[in-house]
């Protein structure tokens, strides 16, 4: 069964005013990443200092929205305690390296698990949460 046939939850992140721009340009289907304007190190998580030299001078810029794998798992059974997970059934968890450089943590969907691979091209869509944002989520490329 492919992932495109089941939904995976999309709860609403608490929006942060520190990174409202990540997330107002989620709801608008783009990707941003913040910047250092001193050491010019993309950084992720959305935050709005730099975790290399801890400057405040962060600016958001455009990513294109494209990786590939790094690292995943195929969730076969789901945990009691995450309802909406365990419903959804198997989903993948996954690692990936945007082309920009930065890695980060999201699922794996319109896909069959199990034709999930590391080095996988891999492209972002979003999944509506319904309250103004969206999950970015990954696709393979040409899916």
């Amino acid at each position: 069964m492919t992932l495109t046939e089941k939904v995976l939850p999309a709860p609403p992140p608490f929006v942060h005013p520190e990174v409202k721009p990540f997330w107002e340009a989620t709801a608008e289907g783009r990707l941003v990443l913040p910047k250092c304007l001193e050491c010019d190190t993309l950084i992720w998580y959305p935050r709005p200092f730099c975790p290399n030299c801890a400057s405040t001078r962060v600016e958001w810029i455009a990513a294109s929205g494209r990786g590939s794998i790094y690292s995943f798992t195929v969730n076969r059974r789901g945990q009691a305690d995450l309802a909406a997970y365990r419903e959804a059934g198997v989903y993948v968890l996954a690692y990936v390296e945007l082309e920009e450089g930065p890695r980060v943590m999201t699922n794996i969907v319109d896909c069959d698990p199990d034709s999930v691979r590391i080095g996988q091209q891999v492209e972002v869509v979003f999944h509506d949460t319904g309250q103004g944002t969206a999950l970015p989520r990954f696709r393979p490329r040409g899916a």
